[in-house]
């Protein structure tokens, strides 16, 4: 239907250095996997110094990578990590799948729950979030949700801290999300279908009318993390295919960029000076990829909303 999508390499930017590693350190998201892993990266966000955030889903760790590529813990706690997103006021917010919505104090190096509930109903598992520019918080609650468990939902939690918005149900695992550049569409990754849904957003914020934006194939898995650029390009990691697509505004493949470290590709962010390097999470062997874009225009988002 189109051609091909241009290829793309990558270089490892930074390496989780083996005196973080916890191999032989219990953890609950790891056993019920049945796996072993001495880390998992995930939510890649860049704060105002130029430092890159993450998280260790599969240990409960935030870090931070300095643009040497030198690796600090933040936080590590009894949790499970998996989205993280900086607010323009420096506050880090991170999506827990044990714990919903957590809030991140970086100079008391503390975190603490922030939202848990909806309309007095616990969260299923929080997966990951992104802020509009007026401030509302977009997040996704994944849980287990699967082809044969369609249950997963997308909120949006306004700016005033307290208003929370159910803007679809009944999705078989949705993941990462986006707002496109007029901010009245949201991208949502469903991880399951293999797809990734275009919400669209009324004027007074209601959600209607929901299409399937973009139809993936191929991998166990799906399309997880996303980032927009500021000409409206979608960059998709595809979870386990080792791959970041670059899809246009129309949804044309525009480039393939691909892993070369391990296969389990998880989430993307923008940074460099000029905001045209793409910076990738691999959680096969805990590092950080990042791909030079030929593309022009910086991202719209540099994740300090």
């Amino acid at each position: 239907m189109y051609p091909p999508a241009e290829p793309l390499q990558t270089e490892v930017f930074a390496r989780l250095p083996e005196s973080l590693h916890l191999t032989d350190q219990p953890s609950t998201w790891l056993a019920a996997r049945h796996v072993k892993m001495h880390s998992f990266l995930e939510g890649p966000s860049f704060d105002r110094e130029g430092n890159l955030w993450c998280v260790d889903l599969a240990h409960g760790r935030i870090l931070r990578v300095d643009p040497a590529g030198n690796f600090e813990v933040m936080v590590s706690y009894e949790g499970e990590p998996n989205g993280l997103k900086i607010h323009r006021d420096g506050r880090v917010f991170v999506a827990d799948h044990l714990h919903g919505l957590m809030l991140l104090d970086p100079e008391a190096r503390t975190i603490r729950p922030y939202l848990q509930t909806v309309q007095r109903e616990g969260l299923k598992g929080l997966n990951d979030l992104f802020f509009a520019s007026n401030g509302d918080l977009y997040f996704t609650d994944q849980g287990e949700s699967a082809l044969e468990n369609p249950t997963g939902r997308v909120f949006r939690l306004r700016a005033d801290g307290k208003t929370v918005d159910l803007l679809m149900d009944g999705l078989a695992g949705p993941n990462g999300l986006v707002l496109n550049k007029a901010e009245n569409v949201l991208y949502v990754a469903i991880t399951h279908d293999n797809a990734i849904y275009a919400l669209r957003l009324e004027p007074g914020g209601a959600m209607k009318k929901a299409s399937r934006f973009i139809q993936l194939s191929g991998s166990t898995a799906g399309p997880d993390g996303m980032a927009l650029d500021e000409a409206g390009n979608l960059a998709i990691v595809h979870a386990q295919a080792g791959t970041v697509w670059l899809f246009s505004p129309l949804g044309e493949p525009l480039y393939r960029i691909r892993s070369c470290a391990g296969l389990r590709t998880t989430n993307v962010a923008y940074g460099g000076p000029d905001r045209r390097t793409l910076y990738i999470t691999e959680a096969e062997q805990g590092v950080i990829l990042r791909a030079r874009l030929p593309q022009p225009g910086k991202p719209m988002y540099s994740h300090t909303n």
